[in-house]
């Protein structure tokens, strides 16, 4: 199914959330791990996108989706992951994860994304009208103005270095 209009400001949020995870992985892969270099990358991508993000999907999100008797299960399950996500995050900001750590934040959060990506919104697509979906994406749009989030990779984060 197509990405409805409304929710595509949170689906590029979550390719950019992806995309770095794939880097993660990459980087994990290659045993070539700047630990210091990504967490400072996670808690860049945490501070000027993903906590208001997260925000914007406790606050406007989650409360329209709970109201779907199909959906409540799965906005728990996600609220219950941000507060791993977050846990995660904090840690990376306090410079306390080791590279199981980052492993496990890359599999946390892809898996987290895609739930929401694959189960919530296209459950949402189905379930509300283009009216109600139309109100969601005014009210996400206005919470969504305050994350400003353009992170470039470090040079310790980058897959290919540049010529």
């Amino acid at each position: 199914m197509l990405r409805d209009k409304n929710l595509i400001p949170l689906s590029r949020q979550h390719h950019n959330a992806l995309a770095l995870c794939v880097r993660l992985d990459r980087a994990l892969a290659s045993d070539q791990v700047d630990i210091e270099a990504w967490q400072s990358e996670i808690q860049a991508l945490f501070e000027q996108e993903l906590g208001v993000h997260f925000s914007a999907e406790e606050e406007v999100l989650f409360p329209v989706a709970i109201r779907f008797p199909q959906l409540s299960a799965i906005v728990e399950e996600l609220r219950a992951e941000h507060q791993s996500l977050r846990d995660l995050f904090r840690r990376a900001g306090l410079r306390e994860l080791e590279k199981p750590d980052l492993s496990a934040l890359r599999e946390v959060l892809t898996k987290h994304v895609r739930k929401e990506e694959q189960v919530l919104f296209e459950g949402m697509q189905k379930a509300m009208s283009a009216e109600e979906l139309a109100r969601l994406g005014r009210e996400l749009d206005g919470m969504l103005k305050a994350s400003s989030a353009c992170i470039l990779p470090t040079a310790a984060t980058r897959l290919r270095p540049r010529s």
